[in-house]
């Protein structure tokens, strides 16, 4: 089966802390710059009197994103002035660090780069002296932030002048805009997730562990090493800080940890140790609760990770997943859990345009049938597509939980996620479709007054109309691909509902055969003959094996009935 692109588009988080927690109108003063921003969330505003510190939080497109993030540096510079500040926590600039977090549809790489280039244009344009610290550190000592911000920002003279210790962008000198300004690092890190579970056993699963005591583990004499410094006995899971308290409101005692790095530890990783540390003690885990937000992969991770453990399918919806994940980690314990709110991507989802997709199967058609060009002929096959791959997973689901398949649970489980993962593209190619049909109207509606005029609007007619001719393409192989789930469903799934397998496969076809018309009808706006050539051979090869793919399995469903 062919592999294909993610269906979300790219998401990174920043949380740039700021040296200012007690001036709320300055503090505005730069949220409000990455308000300013279209395409951007800002999620989070956390000053602290006593650090004189704020931590800022907000998501979005990597290219909205990090110039929201200069803006702020920007006006933090001229608002700030590092000589007059005093805090409790280590700072050695206005903009003391800016990390990028990859959270969906980017990888960690593509992230240092878009930090390693933000970090740039702060150093070059603002004149502020600029480290790149953790995946984005060009030298392994700088990884670490505490190193890149040793000596703070009364230090900073000494450590501009060192050779060593010179950043990686900006001015090396301690000017006079550096001295009020000071210095700033810049990096890539992992998404960090603040997760407490409601239950003494932090110290066993944090990566520290705990203090190594002679007889009784809570009340016997703390062991010392030679140097007279405490000495822990190793925790359980690795990139995860914890500590425990009890709160008075809720009468519960809890854990709280900070997950560092999620592709190391996951969430249900933590729930899971906490609960089997809890029993070994006589104890139970109630529930638990987040902290901020958290990216949907990892809520989907705890999800799946549950559903195999009851030997269920995981071919069903997000939304589904997300409920098991609620209730298994008791999510819900301290009060209500509203995904909307505390899932990075669903939070910014009120930004985007409308999507056909939200609409109803009634105003779906309505739509369709209104005077509208779009959704059009290109959305209905992907649509199509869609329905068919959807009837696949059905098929899947249903045999999943047959009485009497028990052993065969995980094997239409596979069929089912992969299933899934086919209809839910072909679902964004709905709204992509429409998409690419109303930039190809833009383009023709471009002034054509001049003879720059003349050669911009063809360029821009040439580029939609092949993102025009590509789309379908896709839906085409996804289609293709969709009717293997069909065939094996048909084969070796749940006999009563062959027939829907059969109605699959006659969707799937019909969606091949419909989005190859949406290629042909725009293939005369693209002048590249060897891109031409290539896109119609492809949907023709397409085509003969979606046919000859849709006789085997409506032969099977006959055999079958």
């Amino acid at each position: 089966m062919n592999q294909y692109p993610p269906s979300m588009n790219p998401i990174i988080e920043c949380v740039p802390n700021f040296s200012e927690g007690k001036d709320l109108n300055i503090i505005k003063q730069i949220t409000s710059q990455i308000e300013s921003v279209g395409g951007v969330r800002l999620i989070g505003v956390d000053p602290g009197k006593a650090t004189n510190r704020t931590v800022v939080t907000f998501v979005g497109a990597p290219d909205q994103v990090c110039e929201a993030a200069f803006r702020a540096v920007r006006t933090a510079q001229e608002l700030i002035d590092m000589r007059k500040h005093r805090g409790a926590h280590p700072r050695f600039g206005a903009t003391d660090v800016l990390p990028l977090v990859p959270v969906s549809g980017i990888t960690m790489d593509e992230t240092v780069k878009y930090a390693r280039k933000l970090a740039e244009r702060i150093g070059k344009e603002l004149n502020i002296p600029t480290y790149c610290y953790e995946f984005a550190a060009f030298e392994e000592k700088r990884r670490n932030l505490a190193n890149c911000r040793a000596g703070e920002y009364e230090g900073l003279a000494a450590k501009l002048s060192s050779s060593d210790w010179s950043p990686d962008f900006g001015p090396k000198e301690f000017t006079g805009s550096v001295i009020r300004s000071g210095a700033t690092a810049v990096g890539a890190r992992n998404f960090l997730i603040a997760y407490n579970i409601n239950n003494a056993i932090a110290f066993d699963i944090r990566e520290k562990g705990r203090l190594k005591r002679e007889g009784n583990s809570l009340t016997g004499k703390i062991i010392k090493d030679e140097n007279g410094n405490p000495v822990y006995e190793p925790g359980m899971l690795k990139c995860v800080k914890g500590i425990g308290w009890y709160i008075k409101e809720y009468g519960i005692a809890q854990l709280s940890f900070n997950l560092t790095d999620i592709s190391v530890t996951s969430v249900h990783e933590v729930f899971e140790a906490a609960c089997r540390r809890a029993e070994a003690r006589g104890l139970r885990v109630t529930g638990s609760e987040l902290v901020g937000v958290m990216p949907l992969q990892a809520l989907l991770v705890a999800g799946r990770y549950f559903l195999r453990k009851q030997h269920r399918s995981t071919g069903i919806s997000d939304g589904e997943i997300i409920k098991i994940a609620v209730k298994s980690l008791g999510l819900d314990d301290l009060y209500p859990f509203n995904p909307k709110k505390k899932v990075i991507e669903y939070l910014i989802e009120d930004d985007e345009e409308p999507k056909q997709t939200s609409l109803s199967l009634k105003q779906f058609t309505e739509e369709t049938a209104s005077e509208s060009p779009a959704p059009g002929g290109g959305s209905v096959a992907a649509c199509m597509g869609a329905l068919g791959a959807a009837l696949g997973t059905m098929i899947a689901n249903l045999s999943a939980h047959k009485r009497g398949w028990d052993d065969r649970w995980e094997e239409f489980s596979d069929w089912a996620e992969k299933g899934k993962q086919l209809h839910d593209r072909m679902l964004k190619l709905v709204d992509d479709d429409a998409k690419a049909f109303n930039a190809v109207m833009d383009a023709f509606a471009l002034p054509k007054k001049s003879e720059a005029d003349i050669k911009a609007r063809k360029e821009a007619i040439e580029k939609a109309t092949r993102c025009a001719i590509e789309v379908p393409l896709e839906v085409m192989r996804r289609s293709y691909d969709a009717m293997f789930v069909l065939k094996a469903m048909a084969e070796t799934g749940n006999p009563a509902s062959v027939s829907d397998a059969g109605v699959g496969a006659l969707a799937a076809r019909a969606a091949v055969e419909g989005a190859f018309l949406n290629i042909k009808i725009n293939i005369g706006g693209v002048s590249d003959k060897s891109f031409t050539e290539q896109v119609i051979k492809e949907g023709e090869e397409i085509r003969t094996k979606a046919a000859m793919l849709e006789q085997e399995i409506l032969g099977i469903v006959e055999r079958k009935m």
